[in-house]
């Protein structure tokens, strides 16, 4: 990955341990779960969300 893909210490964790084709399969998967469930982005409830999923997602950590 050329940057973090994400703030903070989890986007430093994932620029750290995860490649490139794993982050691009994680993007897909974030996308159908943001329409499945009808996400509003800006809500924080849903960042929450989608922070959770994305690390049991990357590193397999329960939420």
């Amino acid at each position: 990955m050329p940057a973090t893909p994400l703030p903070g210490d989890l986007g430093s964790r994932i620029y750290d341990t995860v490649c490139n084709d794993c982050w691009q399969e994680w993007l897909k998967e974030q996308t159908a779960i943001i329409n499945h469930f009808a996400l509003n982005v800006l809500d924080p409830k849903a960042k929450q969300l989608l922070t959770e999923k994305t690390r049991e997602f990357l590193f397999g950590e329960e939420p």
